[in-house]
Protein backbone atom coordinates (compact mmCIF):
# COMPACT_ATOMS: atom_id res chain seq x y z
CA UNK A 1 0.00 0.00 0.00
CA UNK A 2 1.00 3.59 -0.68
CA UNK A 3 -0.55 6.46 1.43
CA UNK A 4 0.15 10.44 0.27
CA UNK A 5 -0.41 13.02 3.04
CA UNK A 6 -1.34 16.51 2.39
CA UNK A 7 -0.75 19.88 3.41
CA UNK A 8 -0.36 23.51 3.10
CA UNK A 9 -3.84 24.09 2.04
CA UNK A 10 -5.87 27.40 3.31
CA UNK A 11 -7.50 30.83 2.68
CA UNK A 12 -5.11 33.66 1.06
CA UNK A 13 -5.95 36.78 -0.24
CA UNK A 14 -5.50 37.42 -3.89
CA UNK A 15 -2.10 37.90 -4.52
CA UNK A 16 -0.79 36.10 -1.62
CA UNK A 17 1.54 32.84 -2.09
CA UNK A 18 0.67 29.23 -0.60
CA UNK A 19 2.72 26.15 -0.70
CA UNK A 20 1.12 22.33 -0.85
CA UNK A 21 3.25 18.94 -0.14
CA UNK A 22 2.38 15.95 -0.40
CA UNK A 23 4.67 12.55 0.81
CA UNK A 24 4.39 9.47 -0.53
CA UNK A 25 5.12 6.70 2.13
CA UNK A 26 4.83 2.99 1.76
CA UNK A 27 5.95 -0.14 0.09
CA UNK A 28 7.41 1.90 -3.08
CA UNK A 29 9.71 0.54 -5.56
CA UNK A 30 9.95 3.96 -7.49
CA UNK A 31 8.00 6.75 -8.33
CA UNK A 32 7.42 7.94 -11.90
CA UNK A 33 5.42 10.82 -11.36
CA UNK A 34 3.41 13.28 -8.92
CA UNK A 35 1.47 16.21 -9.50
CA UNK A 36 -0.93 18.48 -8.44
CA UNK A 37 -4.85 18.21 -9.69
CA UNK A 38 -7.35 20.50 -8.68
CA UNK A 39 -11.34 20.40 -8.81
CA UNK A 40 -13.68 22.88 -8.38
CA UNK A 41 -17.87 21.94 -8.37
CA UNK A 42 -19.16 21.43 -11.34
CA UNK A 43 -16.46 21.37 -13.13
CA UNK A 44 -13.88 17.87 -14.07
CA UNK A 45 -11.02 17.76 -12.55
CA UNK A 46 -7.86 19.46 -13.96
CA UNK A 47 -4.22 18.96 -14.38
CA UNK A 48 -2.25 21.63 -12.69
CA UNK A 49 1.32 20.65 -12.77
CA UNK A 50 3.51 17.85 -12.88
CA UNK A 51 7.23 16.59 -12.53
CA UNK A 52 8.26 13.41 -13.52
CA UNK A 53 11.32 11.06 -12.87
CA UNK A 54 13.41 12.44 -15.19
CA UNK A 55 12.82 16.28 -14.69
CA UNK A 56 10.08 16.90 -17.18
CA UNK A 57 7.19 19.51 -15.90
CA UNK A 58 4.01 20.40 -16.99
CA UNK A 59 1.79 23.13 -16.08
CA UNK A 60 -1.71 24.28 -17.14
CA UNK A 61 -1.71 27.84 -19.15
CA UNK A 62 -3.18 29.99 -16.64
CA UNK A 63 -0.77 29.09 -14.22
CA UNK A 64 2.99 29.58 -15.59
CA UNK A 65 5.14 32.02 -14.51
CA UNK A 66 2.81 31.69 -10.71
CA UNK A 67 3.35 28.49 -9.82
CA UNK A 68 6.31 26.07 -9.32
CA UNK A 69 6.18 22.35 -8.90
CA UNK A 70 9.46 20.57 -7.14
CA UNK A 71 10.40 17.20 -5.81
CA UNK A 72 12.43 15.80 -3.23
CA UNK A 73 13.09 12.17 -4.52
CA UNK A 74 14.81 10.72 -1.45
CA UNK A 75 11.65 11.57 0.68
CA UNK A 76 8.70 10.83 -1.97
CA UNK A 77 7.48 14.37 -1.76
CA UNK A 78 6.60 16.95 -3.93
CA UNK A 79 5.80 20.50 -3.13
CA UNK A 80 3.45 22.70 -5.27
CA UNK A 81 4.11 26.93 -4.47
CA UNK A 82 1.54 28.97 -5.57
CA UNK A 83 2.35 32.37 -6.03
CA UNK A 84 0.10 35.73 -7.28
CA UNK A 85 -3.08 34.19 -6.42
CA UNK A 86 -6.24 34.68 -7.62
CA UNK A 87 -9.92 33.73 -7.25
CA UNK A 88 -9.62 31.53 -10.20
CA UNK A 89 -7.45 29.24 -8.07
CA UNK A 90 -10.16 28.59 -5.55
CA UNK A 91 -10.31 24.87 -5.72
CA UNK A 92 -9.51 21.52 -4.14
CA UNK A 93 -5.91 20.37 -5.07
CA UNK A 94 -5.52 16.87 -5.07
CA UNK A 95 -1.97 14.95 -5.46
CA UNK A 96 -1.38 12.62 -7.68
CA UNK A 97 1.04 9.68 -7.24
CA UNK A 98 2.07 6.79 -9.77
CA UNK A 99 4.76 4.36 -9.99
CA UNK A 100 5.59 0.93 -8.82
CA UNK A 101 5.49 -0.99 -5.88
CA UNK A 102 8.06 -3.34 -4.49
CA UNK A 103 7.74 -6.74 -5.12
CA UNK A 104 6.34 -9.17 -2.84
CA UNK A 105 10.01 -10.59 -2.62
CA UNK A 106 11.18 -7.13 -1.45
CA UNK A 107 12.29 -3.49 -2.48
CA UNK A 108 15.15 -5.11 -5.05
CA UNK A 109 12.80 -5.59 -7.68
CA UNK A 110 9.65 -3.45 -8.91
CA UNK A 111 5.99 -4.96 -8.63
CA UNK A 112 2.71 -3.88 -9.98
CA UNK A 113 1.91 -0.23 -10.52
CA UNK A 114 -0.05 2.26 -8.45
CA UNK A 115 -1.95 5.41 -9.03
CA UNK A 116 -2.90 7.06 -6.04
CA UNK A 117 -4.85 10.20 -4.94
CA UNK A 118 -4.50 12.22 -1.60
CA UNK A 119 -7.75 13.16 -0.03
CA UNK A 120 -7.68 16.95 -1.26
CA UNK A 121 -6.96 19.92 0.65
CA UNK A 122 -9.02 22.92 -0.44
CA UNK A 123 -7.59 26.26 -1.32
CA UNK A 124 -9.76 29.85 -1.10
CA UNK A 125 -8.24 32.93 -2.35
CA UNK A 126 -10.45 35.45 -1.54
CA UNK A 127 -10.51 38.93 -0.19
Amino acid sequence: QVQLMESGGGEVQPGGSLRLSCAASGSIFTINGMGWYRQVPGKERELVARRDSGGGSYFLDSVKGRFTISRLNRENTVYLQMSALNSEDTAVYYCNVHGYYCSVSGCDRPGSHFENWGQGTLVTVSE
